[in-house]
């Protein structure tokens, strides 16, 4: 497992959701960090999710949410991925967890600079969803990082860890 204690617990409310951000964004690296390319890709569940995919769709969720719809990027300009989905999961067969992982650092970083720009309530419209804020975008993205690093958790713990079947 790779939680760790929270470095930042004071601060004003921009400062808190940053840091969570930041946080649940290091803790889904972490889940996925030195993993072999070929267990990063293993799909233990039924659906896409594979540690690596976990990754790559975080990327996409950076790009859509900050990228597209608050700084107003066009998706053909977002430098890499922005279909949602079961799509956001998929990996190139020749992309390793290095690169997805530098993806994945790199789209989070642009994030940051574009959030930069605004404050919390500054509303920009979400084509599906409608008004959004930077808070609410915060908000989403600290909950979706948070859910899928516990998943990562998880897949590498049945990778590095399996149950034997007499144990189940």
């Amino acid at each position: 497992m790779t939680w760790s204690l929270p470095h930042i617990t004071l601060g004003s409310e921009r400062r808190l959701l940053e840091a969570m951000l930041d946080r649940n964004r290091a803790e889904l690296v972490n889940a996925v960090r030195g993993l072999p390319d070929e267990d990063a890709r293993r799909r233990l569940v039924a659906s896409r999710t594979t540690p690596i995919g976990l990754l790559k769709h975080a990327a996409v969720a950076e790009r859509i949410w900050f990228h597209h719809v608050l700084g107003g990027i066009p998706e053909s300009e977002c430098d890499g991925g922005t279909t949602p989905g079961d799509a956001s999961f998929v990996v190139g067969d020749d992309e390793t967890v290095t690169e997805v992982i530098a993806e994945f650092e790199r789209a989070s970083a642009r994030s940051r600079v574009i959030a930069a720009g605004f404050d919390l309530d500054e509303i920009k419209i979400h084509p599906r969803v409608g008004d959004v804020s930077l808070r609410f975008v915060h908000l989403l993205l600290i909950e979706d990082f948070a859910r899928h690093a516990g998943h990562g958790d998880i897949l590498r713990e049945q990778i590095e860890h399996p149950v034997a079947r007499d144990d189940r």
